[in-house]
């Protein structure tokens, strides 16, 4: 590890003043994440803001105009704390199923739920620094192009990276439409909707997020919505704990009857962020909730994929988990 320079925060206004004015500086909350890069030599900060004492932690009920409510989780909230939530619980038990379906109860209680999404791709050469990388060296080449590329993406790719986002929780947050807020220098804030929030590669996979720098996320925040009856977090990964997904799939579905209201669907695994099954949605909306609908929503979905040399098996993987998401969903309500 490289020598850097710590401080810690006092108030969130020091806190950005102190990254912004340095490029090279880092804000510092669980660590779970950016010590590993700096360990392994592929992020190398000179500077680390410790804001783990800034009060951006909780989990409270908060308005959206007049009459809509929303849940506010903090930035700096710890994932087991979100998880285990009675109003995240009950409101929203697809993002409690997606945090506990990631990495170790261990990491759980001290990553945060700011660092989880800005965690960076565990692509196994973006943290191999012997080989070219454009995310971690912009011009360099994406190995993982020609290289074993069994866990990369299927959706969104570029000739410049195929890397995955490897949320689970934030996975859940884009099927709830959740919305980042942030705040920047002289205490600046603004909404980021989540859709908008993570980048797909282009020509520069090495930036992954559309925060500025010195923004420091303060809240996120998940608006009511009708899915908590029907929804389910579905991963797929080689072993049963401690793994990033090969798919995910969050699915919440709003019936009225039996025709189907309102579907969100999204998933990881398959995308440089969290993917969007916006075509899958768009299908289910008035149909009603069978296998049938769900293999038909999956096949729309799964058509535009683009699979690489090792990772064609994504396709028929991802069909299945939004087919099993969807029923489990439905079922876990009538169970």
């Amino acid at each position: 590890m490289r020598p850097f320079k710590y401080s810690r925060a006092e108030d969130v206004h020091s806190a950005i003043q102190k990254v912004a004015a340095n490029p090279n500086a880092k804000f510092l909350a669980g660590g779970t994440n950016i010590l590993d890069l700096m360990k392994e030599d592929v992020e190398r900060p000179d500077e680390l803001i410790d804001v783990t004492r800034l009060d951006l932690a909780g989990v409270k009920m908060s308005s959206i105009g007049v009459s809509k409510k929303s849940i506010a989780i903090g930035g700096l909230g710890k994932n087991s704390d979100t998880a285990n939530h009675p109003l995240i619980r009950q409101n929203f038990p697809l993002l409690s199923q997606a945090i506990l379906s990631g990495a170790s109860a261990q990491i759980r209680n001290m990553a945060t739920n700011g660092g989880n999404l800005n965690q960076r791709t565990r692509c196994s050469y973006f943290y191999d620094v012997s080989m070219p990388c454009n995310k971690r060296e912009p011009g360099s080449g994406c190995s993982a192009l020609e290289g074993i590329n069994r866990m990369h993406a299927v959706f969104g790719w570029s000739k410049d990276c195929v890397a995955v986002h490897p949320s689970d929780m934030c996975v859940a947050l884009v099927a709830l439409d959740a919305t980042v807020r942030v705040q920047g220098i002289e205490g600046k804030e603004r909404s980021i909707p989540i859709i908008d929030y993570h980048r797909l590669p282009d020509n520069m996979p090495q930036i992954d997020n559309n925060l500025k720098q010195g923004e420091l996320i303060t809240a996120i925040d998940i608006p009511e919505n009708n899915f908590a009856g029907n929804s389910y977090y579905l991963k797929i990964r080689d072993r049963a704990s401690y793994a990033f997904a090969l798919v995910s799939v969050a699915a919440g579905l709003e019936i009225n009857g039996d025709s189907i209201q309102q579907a969100r669907i999204a998933m990881g695994g398959v995308a440089h962020k969290p993917w969007r099954a916006a075509e899958a949605e768009k299908f289910l909306v008035g149909k009603t909730p069978t296998q049938e609908n769900y293999k038909a929503a999956a096949e729309v979905e799964m058509r535009n994929a683009d699979p690489l040399e090792h990772n064609k098996f994504k396709i028929e993987l991802g069909k299945r988990a939004i087919v099993r998401a969807l029923q489990l969903a439905i079922s876990n309500n009538m169970s």
